[in-house]
């Protein structure tokens, strides 16, 4: 971001500041830092053709609020007025606020604009932001309601909602296309992300600058469905949003955002959200997951493997790709000694794991973990090494006289892999089938075969549906109904329908064997 310095007038560029400009703003040299302890407050302005109407919104900004803001960062996103003219003519006449006036050397979009408006504020060691239109739409006066429970360390986040007031968006002149739309959309989202806000589509808003550096921010739209983006965002990582109600009003100002297209987009960003969840595509908005999480739904393969040991006698089991141990955790409260191993160590296993080791199966089991287990576990593992025959072999060779091993893989005859490779869209995902660590897929018939190669006998094979609990954490009668469909639509037909395998295994010369398919 830096400043263009072939404006709108002859005489303006030389005056104006950017990000990692030293010159201090006209009339500011004597301000002093923040005392110590108090958070650095800034406002962050983001402009577009707001020439008529951004020094009469920040006049509006109220006087006694004006000696605890930090810095005022007005962002003109190469307006083709002189937007950027109106905001040094205010700085120079309100010279007791530190104000730094930008103007972008191409538009970067509303969502391009707020990014590297965060990250100026970043750069500037601001504390806390409060979002500020340059049209006038939302009301200066009510910036000290969303900066209070920021303040006050009760939020990450501030949400200025028009309508937590029953009444009051209708009344400030929301026209009633909108107001529909608006609790149209909002509900679809609430039941998608499982929350429960007056709004989603206020721009009105206030941020801990540091809650804002967590999120995958280059990675959003620089569209008008960026604020979208960041609520997701927010809720994934369990920020703390807080919403106040603030006053509606709609004037003259001309709206750049097509309806129709924003509602498109929004829907899409909730949906994509829940799919990649899932694992069905690759967008890198969406907040990875810190470790493999554990699988608690009813019939995901966690559950199926903890059945199947369930059934067992109590004894040693190996757990290999052990992760954060969930698995491993719920493994044990069968009355298991369990010995995790994976090759990195997250936060909280040792807790979970009766002994853990570091090892790269790539490079074999490692010998610290010891042997004769009456179990060991591969759960999504084999599609994760270049030679999964290899470590099945590795597996026997640690088992007690009798013991046994369970994996579970992906299907890749699954019907939505199937789908994407007729239709020519192969790609890869960020878990789930197609996720982009995989390095070997499965068919049951492959799965078989490897199985066979690797000198193991299958006793049992069991099938999973769609991680269906991913999508809808709530237990309403439609994903109960979803569920259920799901399930029947395994047992018709396994290998298109089935989700993952998850086998019973054990070394050819182990005995007698019954197969289960």
């Amino acid at each position: 971001m830096q400043p263009d310095l072939a404006g709108p007038s002859d005489d303006a560029g030389s005056d104006r500041l950017a990000a990692g400009d030293d010159r201090p703003a006209a009339g500011n040299e004597n301000r002093p830092d923040a005392p110590s302890g108090r958070l650095k407050i800034g406002v962050l302005v983001v402009a577009f053709n707001a020439e008529s109407t951004l020094q009469a919104t920040l006049d509006r900004i109220p006087h006694d609020l004006r000696a605890r803001i930090d810095e005022i960062l007005i962002c003109d996103d190469a307006s083709q007025d002189r937007t950027v003219d109106a905001g040094l003519a205010w700085r120079q006449a309100n010279g007791a606020i530190p104000t730094t006036v930008i103007r972008q050397f191409s538009n970067l979009g509303y969502g391009g604009n707020q990014k590297a408006g965060s990250q100026l504020a970043r750069e500037r060691g601001l504390d806390l932001i409060v979002l500020l239109h340059g049209d006038g739409q939302y009301a200066p006066e009510a910036m000290a309601d969303l900066l209070g429970p920021l303040e006050r360390g009760e939020a990450d986040a501030v949400f200025g909602s028009r309508m937590l007031d029953p009444g009051s968006a209708r009344a400030g002149g929301m026209p009633l296309y909108k107001y529909l739309g608006n609790r149209v959309l909002t509900t679809f989202e609430n039941r998608l992300l499982d929350s429960n806000l007056s709004e989603f589509h206020s721009g009105y808003r206030a941020y801990r600058v540091s809650a804002l550096a967590e999120l995958p921010l280059e990675f959003n739209t620089d569209d008008f469905d960026f604020d979208t983006q960041i609520i997701i965002q927010l809720l994934d990582a369990g920020k703390r949003i807080v919403e106040v109600p603030i006053p509606t009003y709609y004037g003259d100002e001309i709206c750049y955002v097509n309806g129709l297209k924003y509602a498109r987009d929004v829907a899409r960003d909730v949906v994509q959200y829940r799919l990649t969840k899932v694992g069905i595509g690759t967008h890198r908005w969406v907040p990875a997951d810190p470790e493999y999480a554990g699988k608690e739904g009813e019939g995901t393969s966690h559950t199926v493997i903890t059945e199947m040991l369930a059934a067992m006698p109590t004894g040693r089991v190996l757990d290999l790709g052990c992760s954060g141990g969930r698995l491993s955790e719920r493994v044990r409260q069968l009355g298991h000694k369990v010995v995790g191993v994976d090759s990195m160590e997250i936060a909280g296993v040792r807790d979970r794991v009766d002994d853990f080791f570091l090892g790269d199966l790539e490079d074999g089991i490692p010998e610290a973990a010891g042997g004769d287990f009456d179990v060991v576990i591969a759960a999504d593992v084999i599609e994760h090494v270049r030679n999964p025959e290899r470590l099945l072999r590795q597996m026997a060779e640690v088992l007690s006289p009798n013991g046994q091993i369970v994996i579970s893989t992906p299907n890749f005859g699954h019907w939505y892999s199937r789908g994407r490779v007729a239709a020519g869209a192969f790609d890869y995902d960020r878990r789930g089938i197609l996720d982009e660590t995989h390095l070997r897929f499965f068919s049951r018939k492959s799965l078989r075969r490897t199985i066979g190669s690797a000198g193991l006998d299958l006793l049992q094979l069991e099938y999973t549906g769609l991680p269906l609990e991913v999508l809808t954490r709530t237990d309403s009668w439609q994903s109960r109904a979803a569920r259920a469909v799901d399930r029947r639509l395994v047992q018709l037909r396994p290998t298109v329908f089935g989700y993952q395998f998850v086998a019973r295994l054990r070394p050819h010369h182990a005995g007698s064997v019954t197969h289960h398919a």
